[in-house]
């Protein structure tokens, strides 16, 4: 269900070998103006690339926004407004009692989440939506 925020997001992330160098991508559309921001890392995985594109997107809005974000990332978008609820009830280990993976990024996203009024929208990866193949490209170009 599409939220009635103005504010879109595209987040995606990619990584070259799984840990390898990596990048982050994010398009946003804000009442007819676009955004686009990057990052990479040297030695990192998919799933910090795909954190870290929301975390990023987010930590650019710097006062409290109504924001939907689009990602093809069901671990992200899963585990930021599901899992986390018991991951924190839990002190960040799984039911399995072993430490949350990605445990840093997963504490800076939900202080961020905590911060701003964020929907979920879930997009199929590389099915020609804009904003989503952008966030791709961006990803991917910095690697």
């Amino acid at each position: 269900m599409e939220s009635d925020s103005l504010i879109k997001i595209y987040t995606d992330g990619a990584c070259s070998g799984n840990p390898g160098p990596g990048g982050w991508g994010v398009f946003i559309e804000n009442s007819g103006n676009v955004t686009e921001l990057s990052g990479r890392d040297e030695n990192t995985t998919n799933n910090r690339m795909e954190l870290k594109a929301v975390i990023e997107a987010l930590k650019f809005f710097t006062i409290n926004s109504k924001l939907t974000i689009h990602t093809d990332s069901k671990y992200v978008m899963d585990g930021a407004s599901r899992w986390i609820i018991n991951w924190k009830k839990n002190n960040w280990k799984t039911a399995q009692k072993k430490d949350v993976k990605n445990k840093d990024l997963w504490i800076e996203l939900d202080n961020l989440l905590n911060y701003h009024d964020v929907s979920w929208v879930w997009v199929k990866g590389h099915d020609g939506i804009y904003g989503n193949e952008r966030a791709d490209y961006l990803a991917t170009s910095v690697i």
